[in-house]
């Protein structure tokens, strides 16, 4: 074969491959795949305009199912983000100890909510299929006492171990969405407490708080409770609004945080003649890259609280939710450089923390501006707050979780009785008008939040204090100071993050081994005897 005739049998086949795509394809573009011929129908083809609607309307909640189900999938991940920003803003001897609660609170909090919290939530919330996502009918027995006619509901009462009408789909959607947040609740507290929080006396928190302080005042906002009846039974505005959890999830947890922070006391060497002394954390790269993992679980958390997929509101949610924790950042990164002459990186990170948290109340009915906003003051508030409770209130919390949930979480609830501007909203806990702060004309908005805010200070810090002194004093809250001063990852779990010599790091490791104890002594015995040892049974 000469060069010309291999060089035109290429040719032929390049032109064949080229062209073949267009003489065989089947459906490159999408356009012919799908058509009426998959719409259910009694005749194949042909269906009725009932059959139409009931198709169309059944796709619409798979979507929503859908857009749950991922936004929760996205909620679950910021657990990884919640423990490496504890763990890299702590020291290297507990390292293993603070990723071992925050892995584990994940678990036991999944089981509390399962048999109990979740009914006490969202038992008394069924409702028939809407816009957006709810439990079924079939759970709709809210508990509490009815005043003028008017109920004023406490707690849920169906759905425990997710059984009877609580075996059904949507409410195992609702399940898994309400129970990552739950989660994220429960892990906020341990970083404020770690270094020094016993594991055993963590396991009881953890079921204790996911099966009842959690969801009785998740309930009261979430789930039908006389929170969000406060438009109805008092005339003011929606009642308490909270679009995604700057109260429910971020307050709660702070408030937890500061209970028991208090109850557990500081840090060995933490205050010395009453000033507070830096404990660095050991891995700031590992704190950044778990905020930029919170932030990105973060859409999942604001943007997902639509609960439907179909509402196209879940732009401007998204969008507010970037803005301000972008303003948060900046305005923590400028304040820490003007005040300390240089810019501090965790302060940085835990502004557009701050600025996420301050946004997740308000995110879905307030402008863009307003956003930056309340981005920047939670900015500013997160360092003047994380410094009080330092230095003037004594408060040890190595994480700065008090400042970033507690402090934030209540301004975004403030800024949203402010700022909230009327364009969305219509039909939530009744009004048919949008959610209107004091600056767009309605003062009782506002007026909602705080009594929400009041409630959630009661409720989750009486409550959430009794069961840390409880715990104390039954099983104890702390750590021996040996064990402290060891370092956690010798004496509450079996191996430590970084084991050796801290080659990888400068953190002195001292292990106390446990002493042996003497080996049992056999007497001596008659070939017919059953053989004795000291000190135990024959």
């Amino acid at each position: 074969m000469n060069r010309r005739t291999l060089f035109r049998g290429l040719a032929v086949a390049l032109a064949f491959a080229a062209i073949s795509p267009l003489l065989f394809a089947a459906d490159p573009n999408g356009g012919a795949t799908g058509g009426i011929q998959n719409v259910p129908a009694q005749a194949a083809g042909a269906p009725t305009l009932q059959e139409l609607g009931a198709a169309v309307g059944q796709t619409r909640v798979a979507l929503n199912f859908v857009w749950v189900l991922v936004a929760g999938f996205l909620v679950m991940f910021m657990q990884a983000g919640f423990a490496l920003a504890e763990t890299g803003f702590t020291r290297a001897k507990n390292a293993a100890h603070t990723m071992m609660m925050n892995f584990m609170v994940y678990a036991l909090g999944i089981l509390g909510f399962w048999a109990v919290g979740y009914a006490l939530q969202m038992g008394g919330s069924g409702a028939p299929m809407g816009a957006a996502l709810s439990a079924p009918e079939g759970m709709a027995r809210l508990v509490g006492p009815t005043i003028h006619g008017n109920l004023w509901g406490l707690f849920g009462a169906k759905g425990f171990f997710l059984t009877g009408p609580a075996y059904d789909v949507s409410a195992f959607a609702v399940f898994l969405f309400q129970m990552v947040f739950m989660d994220t609740t429960l892990t906020i507290p341990t970083g404020a407490m770690a270094e020094r929080w016993k594991l055993s006396a963590f396991i009881v928190y953890a079921l204790v708080a996911s099966s009842f302080i959690y969801p009785i005042y998740a309930c009261w906002a979430w789930g039908g409770g006389w929170l969000s009846a406060l438009g109805r039974n008092l005339g003011l505005g929606h009642g308490y609004v909270d679009f995604a959890g700057s109260g429910v999830v971020h307050l709660t947890g702070g408030v937890m945080a500061f209970t028991g922070a208090l109850v557990l006391g500081p840090r060995l060497g933490k205050y010395v003649k009453g000033k507070a002394q830096a404990l660095p954390g050991h891995n700031v790269p590992m704190a950044v890259l778990g905020c930029f993992i919170l932030a990105f679980g973060w859409f999942g958390f604001n943007a997902g609280s639509t609960l439907a997929g179909t509402d196209l509101r879940i732009a401007v949610v998204a969008t507010n939710t970037m803005l301000a924790s972008a303003s948060g950042a900046l305005m923590a990164y400028l304040y820490t450089w003007a005040k300390f002459d240089r810019p501090d990186l965790s302060m940085a990170v835990n502004g557009m923390l701050a600025g996420l948290v301050a946004v997740t109340a308000p995110c879905a009915f307030v402008t863009a501006p307003s956003a930056v906003l309340i981005g920047a003051v939670s900015g500013v508030l997160v360092v003047a707050a994380a410094l009080f409770v330092e230095n003037t209130l004594k408060i040890d919390d190595p994480v700065g979780a008090i400042a970033v949930h507690g402090v934030n979480g209540a301004w975004g609830l403030i800024a949203l009785g402010l700022l909230a501007d009327g364009t969305y909203g219509q039909g939530l806990n009744g009004p048919a008008s949008g959610v209107t702060g004091l600056f767009y004309g309605d003062g009782r908005q506002l007026v909602a939040q705080l009594i929400g805010i009041g409630a959630n200070l009661v409720w989750v810090g009486v409550t959430s204090y009794v069961l840390f002194k409880v715990i104390d004093k039954v099983i104890g809250m702390r750590v021996t100071p040996e064990q402290e001063m060891a370092g956690l990852d010798f004496h509450e779990i079996s191996a430590p993050a970084y084991p050796g010599d801290g080659a990888t790091v400068n953190t002195p490791v001292i292990v106390f081994p446990k002493v042996a104890k003497p080996a049992p002594v056999v007497l001596p015995t008659s070939p017919n005897s059953i053989p004795a040892r000291l000190g135990g049974e024959a």
